[in-house]
């Protein structure tokens, strides 16, 4: 299995539009960050989880020639604002199918009615599969089964994912331990860390790092990193040897 970091940044992304903070102001690649994304391929297989605004560019920049299915972790606008773009696979495809509970999928069906829609549909418009997810129930991803992980973003539900030995857990602040039980063997997990300061809906990197610590991966990968979390460089040298700061674009092999 591979995967590719499409985006690894914050809800602004960075750098911020018209900041002047250091690391906005940063010549070093790993320090701008798109929306928080990731594509993940096996075989003839091709999934990613969420699809923000900066979707387009991503898919440009990583070359992906096909999407299976996209997972969705919530409804937030930086993991949800670029779903338009799936037109390409669309035309090229058909309808492409879209993972995520109940509540994100009637809030993109909300926001994007006209790609939901079944009657009067505009020519150009792209069609999605909708495919429902319950906690405590897998479901098929091509030939490997997804497994979903609750967590919470503050007080709203968040789908992690967990796809054999690798997962995927982002906008996470608590996390119940059925839950993390779930997460048990894995070898590479992906886990956000906004900034050194705690938050009140997001781990800091002290909490991710206590979280790693109790699931005991392999490896493990830090995004949806704010500016405030410091300077690419600076911080990969603080970290634990199985820890590593996400870049936007680092490729890995599970």
């Amino acid at each position: 299995m591979k995967v590719c970091f499409l985006g690894t940044g914050t809800s602004q992304g960075i750098p911020i539009i018209g900041s002047e903070h250091p690391v906005c102001l940063s010549n070093d690649p790993r320090d701008k960050r798109l929306r928080v994304s990731v594509w993940i391929e096996w075989d003839e297989y091709s999934y990613v989880i969420d699809c923000g605004p900066d979707f387009r560019q991503q898919m440009l920049v990583s070359q992906c020639p096909k999407v299976d299915g996209i997972l969705f972790t919530h409804e937030h606008a930086d993991h949800t604002a670029g779903l338009d773009d799936i037109r390409p696979f669309f035309f090229r495809q058909g309808d492409i199918p879209v993972y995520g509970c109940e509540r994100v999928i009637k809030n993109l069906s909300r926001r994007f009615d006209y790609i939901f829609s079944s009657e009067n549909k505009y020519p150009g418009a792209p069609s999605v599969a909708i495919k429902i997810v319950e906690n405590n129930k897998p479901f098929p991803v091509g030939d490997k089964i997804a497994v979903p992980i609750k967590v919470f973003h503050g007080s709203l539900e968040v789908f992690g994912y967990r796809i054999d030995e690798f997962a995927y857990l982002t906008d996470i602040k608590t996390i119940a331990d059925e839950e993390a039980e779930k997460l048990k063997g894995v070898k590479v997990l992906v886990v956000s860390a906004l900034r050194i300061e705690p938050h009140a809906t997001h781990f800091n990197l002290e909490e991710a790092l206590a979280f790693i610590e109790r699931i005991q991966p392999e490896r493990a990968y830090l995004t949806h990193i704010s500016h405030n979390m410091g300077f690419h460089a600076e911080v990969e040298k603080t970290l634990p040897e199985n820890v590593f700061l996400a870049y936007d674009n680092l490729k890995i092999t599970i």
